[in-house]
């Protein structure tokens, strides 16, 4: 009979976030599969748990994901987390949960801490509908065009990068929604340095490039049609 595999939703940041049910699975998990083992060993100990680790990530997510649901078919209980947050979410793993839906394996998720839902609410601004669009192109032509046709969009916008291009995309959002569009950055949620910066592109824009930040973020745009009237 085929195990089951968890998906297991880790803190984004403060360790007080994980839940009684999350640690109980990784307690009895046969396997622990995480992205990066230096992430997946620190949270274990955090914890004072010992399990086997294997790594998925993009670098081996098709050889990893062969591996690992061996371990399933043969009946084994894996644990699956990313390096923080939902896995899965923006993360590597979709491959794995795709072949063991295939294979008749169970797939429960573990719900728990994540940042996009934190920035939503945090935000102010109507979340009965929303875009989720992630992380946009890293190059500077392409990112732009995206953000061309995301500036036309009625719903709240959400977008996601990594820390070291959180002022070039601010950049290229005020030179594409201008000085009207409001805007939160969800900066460093759970954190004790955690901040919800408000504004326009431009100020937000100069504020961020002037003190420098650094740290993982998410950014929330109000949707066109719900515009602020001058």
């Amino acid at each position: 009979m085929p195990g089951t595999l968890y998906l297991v939703a880790t803190p984004i940041g403060n360790f007080a976030d994980m839940t009684f049910r999350a640690l109980d699975v990784l307690k009895e998990a046969d396997l622990v599969v995480c992205e990066e083992r230096p992430e997946g060993e620190r949270l274990l100990k955090h914890f004072n748990l010992e399990r086997p680790l294997e790594t998925l990530n993009e670098h081996n997510e098709a050889a990893a994901t062969h591996t690992i649901l061996g371990h399933l078919k043969g009946g084994r209980t894996v644990a699956l987390v990313s390096d923080c947050g939902t896995p899965v979410f923006s993360d590597p793993g979709r491959l794995l949960v795709e072949r063991a839906v295939e294979s008749g394996v169970r797939v429960v998720p573990v719900p728990g801490a994540s940042s996009l839902m934190p920035a939503l609410t945090a935000s102010g601004f109507a979340i009965d509908q929303f875009l989720f669009y992630g992380w946009l192109s890293p190059k500077k032509d392409r990112r732009l065009a995206e953000l061309r046709e995301l500036q036309r969009d009625r719903r709240t916008i959400v977008l996601m990068d990594t820390p070291y291009r959180l002022v070039p995309l601010l950049r290229d959002i005020a030179a594409v929604f201008g000085a009207s569009r409001r805007m939160v950055i969800a900066f460093n949620l759970t954190l004790p340095d955690e901040q919800i910066l408000r504004g326009v592109p431009p100020a937000l824009h100069a504020a961020c490039a002037a003190r420098e930040l650094k740290g993982e973020y998410v950014i929330v745009i109000e949707g066109r049609a719900r515009e602020r009237k001058e």
